[in-house]
């Protein structure tokens, strides 16, 4: 029997492609609200993100997150993925 695949995926802070297991998603729904998605099942655009507070400053400064979904982010979001990122 063939061995499962394991879905790899992208951090949009580090660039390393990782375990989807591993990683956490930030989705935006269409309402254009972002959150940190700890289950991996809400609906909208998804971008994933190490379970690293540094790879989400990484992403902040470059502005990764906000090209992925073609909106502006506030501070306080990356504040509030920040404490959720760490819990």
């Amino acid at each position: 029997m063939a061995e499962r695949k394991i879905p790899l995926r992208k951090c949009i802070g580090c660039g390393e492609m990782k375990d989807k297991r591993e990683l956490v998603r930030i989705v935006r729904n269409k309402e254009g609200e972002i959150s940190v998605d700890l289950v991996g099942k809400k609906p909208g655009r998804g971008a994933y993100i190490c379970k690293d507070a540094a790879c989400l400053d990484k992403a902040q400064k470059a502005k990764r997150l906000e090209r992925a979904f073609s909106s502006k982010i506030e501070p306080e979001i990356y504040d509030t993925m920040r404490r959720e990122l760490v819990e």
